[in-house]
């Protein structure tokens, strides 16, 4: 069973928030937190905050099992686009720059290994053949 986190309107530019979730696209929640600690990206931190929050859905929808048994990795993560605050700098002549000021929104899907193995056990197995 999959758990999602979101976090809406961070203000960091979706660009140099994706470098930062594409190093951990894939891996296991563990090693995740591991890279996200030592990453020296402000956005790191957040993220860190968004998959802990998935790790916590997931466990919240399933009380019976542990953390430690299920082998939990992150299943998809993406970051969106948020809105723009639009301001303006002082050019010279009298000018004025647009300075776009941008926010991402970050999406954390958190599943476990086991399960999906044993989903994707069972879609190969034929049913009864006749």
């Amino acid at each position: 069973m999959e758990a999602v986190a979101r976090l809406k309107d961070v203000p960091t530019s979706p660009r140099k928030m994706r470098i930062i979730a594409d190093l951990i696209r894939g891996q296991r929640v563990s090693r995740a937190l591991g890279l996200l600690k030592y990453q020296p990206q402000a956005g790191a931190d957040v993220l860190q905050k968004v998959l802990l929050s998935a790790v916590a859905n997931w466990q919240q929808k399933n009380e019976d099992e542990r953390i430690e048994d299920a082998d939990l990795y992150v299943k998809t993560i993406f970051v969106d686009g948020g809105p723009m605050l639009k301001r303006l700098r002082p050019a010279p002549q009298g000018r004025g720059h647009r300075i776009r000021k941008r926010s991402n929104h970050i999406t954390i899907v958190v599943d476990s290994a086991a399960q999906s193995a044993l989903t994707s056990a069972e879609a190969e197995t034929p049913e009864n053949e006749q």
